[in-house]
């Protein structure tokens, strides 16, 4: 018997998200400036993502923080083309859309104040 007639491989919404935050995370961190700073130690909050799959096909939600300023086109653009790339080799699924949403932006103004003011996230 084939192996296609053996059964099925379901990879679950949530296993999928976890592939597209941490593709966001690897594109943020090869960014000229690296990662989003944030304020305080441990810089900005990492990307998260949520997935809906239908029939091996997923759109993707990818949430993040980026430094202000920067190319907020290009960082998106880098963003998409990663989660796309990891999505289809890892879970070999089609991802006709991913849509970014830029929760917060962090300048070097707002970092300075939030460590004077001691008002870490």
């Amino acid at each position: 018997m084939p192996p296609a007639e053996r059964g099925a491989t379901r990879i679950a919404d949530r296993v999928v998200a976890k592939v597209a935050a941490q593709a966001a995370r690897e594109a943020l961190a090869a960014l000229p400036g690296g990662p989003p700073r944030g304020p305080g130690p441990g810089g900005a909050a990492p990307p998260h993502a949520a997935v809906t799959v239908h029939h091996d096909i997923a759109r993707i939600r990818v949430s993040l923080e980026l430094d202000y300023p920067s190319d907020l086109a290009e960082s998106c653009s880098a963003v998409r083309r990663q989660v796309v790339r990891r999505v289809e080799e890892c879970a070999g699924m089609a991802v006709p859309e991913v849509d970014i949403d830029i929760e917060h932006l962090h300048s070097a103004h707002t970092r300075s104040a939030a460590v004077r003011d001691g008002k870490l996230r």
